[in-house]
């Protein structure tokens, strides 16, 4: 199979997704043939020439385009995951739909950025809802400073980060603002507020048939009066003093007989596994009752040179580009959090995109179903390795991937994870988990670096589990389970 062969076999799919999900997350009927027609492999944007209103047009074009594989995007979890009867055989179309969708993606920033140079309007990216959107307004000579714009930079040159001035500024180009913003303002966060909104109403339906079934004696209840309403069980103890309410996340939480795992980390260029880019990972793996194998090397140089391997081993890290588009504009934010400025990752500079890379794709899938794999907030990986990694998808719904997460065991069973006003849940990021555990010095904070990440997290873990079997809590309290636990598909707990 050449690189983009799997283009054509992914809409070869068409036919199987099409007779199981006939409407997308927003409950629209999906044009097939639509699906069918578009370029995958080579963009679904579209250039136009510099005037004005072309851009309008193309930006326009672009933002219903992105609409329309997004909600198809992400209709195709639920769909593939409830497929009992395995009528669909493969992800392989909703990871080509998120390719296409990611170079999309860029495209419409490069049209943002373009109408900035040509004076037709100012960006801001402003928090809306559940999401970060750009907002659209007139030209007026000046703009306010916005460090999460990115380096708006379309050379592609390194200059410095700090030149946040927009093109608007630096440009000779004189357009007179002439175009409609009405209708290019980017609907992301009210296509996804409506979107919780369904769900919220779907659950509040489901929850009150369940309630009047309970009332109706006909849910298993064995008194005249019927069985206590779903969701009243009494939240379950754990090592802190508090009492967290079981929520989904206990699904992750690890077993009393976990040992190997394999940690994770990745970064990426946003938080939109359809939109953006893995730009990094790192993983490295660590026995949490059983002694470190031997002949494995001893020590291992990480970025930190405070860090110290102990127990680990097999660790790598992995470097990955995206495309040139994507490059030219920059990425301030990322740039500040991780250290990895975009601009030196362009695939023109020899660096490989994840998305492209099937050997790097099917190396990382042979890892992470060999043991368990372990992240901090567990679901962001694997919604990327969803999207991103071949034949992952189909692992996981075979029950051939178990992921335990180190967030529900920072919230259920750390002394230290203590509500707060600022954190109801107490706080459960991995630098505050870590710290906690002894696994990082306070002098010192996340490096938000995959290895490093990873490291750090597994550390935290094996002091964690330790402290809770010498307690009796945790895994091994009462509400423990046997096993290594975490969640895998077709497996009963």
């Amino acid at each position: 199979m050449t690189d983009r062969a799997w283009f054509d076999a992914a809409k070869g799919d068409i036919p199987q997704w099409a007779a199981s999900m006939p409407k997308d997350a927003d409950g629209t009927t999906i044009d097939w043939d639509w699906v069918r027609s578009l370029d995958l492999a080579h963009g679904v944007g579209t250039i136009p020439e510099s005037t004005p209103q072309s851009i309008h047009d193309a930006l326009k074009a672009d933002y219903a385009t992105r609409e329309h594989l997004e909600s198809i995007i992400a209709q195709c979890n639920s769909t593939f995951m409830t497929d009992y009867d395995r009528f669909i055989g493969s992800y392989r179309l909703p990871r080509a739909l998120a390719y296409a969708n990611r170079r999309l993606n860029d495209n419409i920033n490069t049209l943002l950025h373009l109408g900035e140079q040509q004076h037709l309007w100012v960006v801001s990216r402003e928090r809306r809802g559940r999401t970060t959107v750009a907002v659209l307004r007139p030209y007026s000579g000046s703009r306010p400073s916005n460090d999460d714009q990115g380096m708006l930079n379309l050379s592609g040159e390194t200059g410095d980060a700090s030149a946040g001035n927009t093109a608007a500024e630096n440009s000779d180009v004189k357009f007179p603002t002439t175009v409609a913003l009405d209708d290019i303002q980017d609907r992301t966060a009210a296509i996804l507020d409506a979107r919780a909104e369904r769900r919220k109403a779907q659950r509040f339906q489901k929850r009150a048939g369940d309630a009047a079934m309970a009332r109706a004696n006909l849910s298993g209840a064995t008194s005249p009066g019927g069985a206590a309403l779903p969701g009243g069980a009494a939240a379950s103890g754990n090592a802190t003093g508090h009492h967290p309410k079981p929520d989904w996340r206990d699904a992750y939480l690890p077993g009393r007989d976990v040992d190997a795992v394999m940690g994770i980390d990745i970064e990426t260029t946003g938080i939109d596994p359809a939109r953006d880019y893995i730009i990094d990972v790192g993983f490295e793996f660590m026995n949490m009752a059983s002694p470190r194998p031997a002949g494995e090397p001893e020590t291992y140089a990480y970025e930190q040179g405070y860090y110290a391997a102990g127990d680990a081993y097999g660790q790598s890290r992995l470097a990955f580009g995206v495309p040139p588009e994507n490059a030219a504009l920059g990425n301030v934010l990322i740039a500040k959090l991780t250290g990895i400025d975009v601009r030196g990752r362009s695939s023109e500079a020899g660096y490989r995109l994840f998305d492209e890379w099937p050997q790097a794709q099917a190396g990382l899938l042979a890892r992470l179903t060999q043991q368990p794999y372990v992240a901090h907030n567990a679901t962001f990986e694997h919604s990327w390795f969803m999207l991103n990694v071949a034949g992952y998808a189909e692992s996981y719904r075979a029950g051939r991937i178990t992921i335990i997460d180190t967030l529900p065991m920072s919230r259920q069973w750390d002394p230290g994870a203590v509500p707060t006003n600022e954190h109801p849940y107490g706080d459960n990021t991995l630098d505050a988990y870590a710290k906690r555990q002894g696994a990082l010095d306070s002098a010192h904070n996340e490096r938000h670096l995959g290895l490093e990440d990873s490291h750090i997290m597994l550390v935290a873990m094996k002091h964690h589990l330790a402290a809770l079997k010498a307690q009796g809590k945790g895994p091994w309290g009462s509400t423990g389970r046997a096993g290594v636990g975490g969640k895998s598909c077709g497996r009963k707990r």
